[in-house]
């Protein structure tokens, strides 16, 4: 039986300095791409959060979610413009059942929707209100769900603040199929003066808004995929 030899000239060579060039370029690699995707995260990184669906030519309200001071001014000022161009019949507006001093909202709400926007605008809106045990987008899907099947709505946009709309989508639809509620779910988002989506990072508020939407994204991913 014949041996194959291998000669000395087809082995691999391999100096003593080739690992570490190795190791040098996967680490050049690596600083690579992990700049590339720091790059790509500071552009686009705020539109990671903006998930946004068709405005319908018409549905029968909007229903605008709870935010912050500046936010829930915003939110409420979007609806209203729907109202106002006809897009939808009514505004459903989640607010707390009382403040924090024991004081009822729904009636200092109106008061300030009749002095913003008129008393025809009020006449269209109506308040679902919340206790306060309601302290997440979860818990106030649940309650607004309800309180959109008990005014039969069949089609609803939700307003929202622009970072806020992917995880409000994502919740939203899992609780009305969970709830056996049937309407037609569009999500809208508004401009929300404590984010701007381009060049988050260059803002302490901005930045801190991004931080805690994209930790809370990642949670309810892992919870509505389980």
């Amino acid at each position: 039986m014949s041996h194959s030899t291998i000669s000395s000239t087809e082995l691999p060579k391999w100096s003593p300095g080739t690992p570490r060039k190795l190791r040098s370029r996967w680490l050049i690699w690596t600083l690579l791409v992990a700049q590339a995707f720091v790059f790509w995260l500071l552009q686009w990184g705020g539109h990671l959060l903006v998930s946004e669906d068709p405005l319908p030519d018409h549905a029968d309200g909007a229903v605008v979610l709870q935010g912050s001071f500046l936010g829930e001014r915003a939110r409420l000022a979007g609806a209203v413009r729907l109202l106002q161009q006809g897009a939808v019949d009514r505004i459903l507006l989640s607010v707390p059942r009382e403040s924090y001093w024991g004081q009822t909202i729904s009636p200092t709400v109106e008061s300030f929707i009749v002095n913003s926007y008129g008393q025809e605008v009020a006449n269209h809106v109506d308040f679902c209100e919340s206790g306060a045990d309601v302290d997440s987008t979860e818990g106030e899907a649940k309650t607004l769900a309800a309180c959109v099947h008990a005014r039969d709505l069949r089609s609803v946009v939700l307003v929202t603040s622009d970072f806020h709309t992917r995880r409000a989508g994502i919740i939203w639809r899992e609780t009305i199929r969970q709830q056996h509620v049937d309407v037609q779910l569009s999500v809208q988002g508004v401009t929300d003066p404590e984010f701007h989506s381009a060049g988050w990072w260059r803002e302490r508020r901005s930045a801190k808004t991004w931080l805690i939407e994209v930790t809370k994204l990642c949670s309810t991913l892992v919870e509505t995929k389980d």
